[in-house]
């Protein structure tokens, strides 16, 4: 994961001290679904943290074979 929060200094959302995030995943969990199912897994894994800690989020999810 990569702290991007540096480049939305002065971004509305960044105001409550939220942080702006990429992240790069692999996993073999991913295969067989279309980008949003991928992002919701995502999503799901970070739970309570994108209401507290995270704004924004990259995400860039890959299966093995796709790398």
């Amino acid at each position: 994961m990569v702290d991007d929060s540096h480049k939305h200094a002065n971004h509305a959302g960044a105001r409550d001290g939220r942080g702006h995030f990429s992240v790069a995943i692999v996993s073999r969990a991913f295969a067989g679904l279309p980008p949003l199912a991928r992002h919701r897994k995502v999503y799901a894994a970070l739970g309570s943290l994108m209401q507290s800690d995270i704004h924004a989020l990259s995400i860039h999810a890959r299966t093995p074979d796709e790398t």
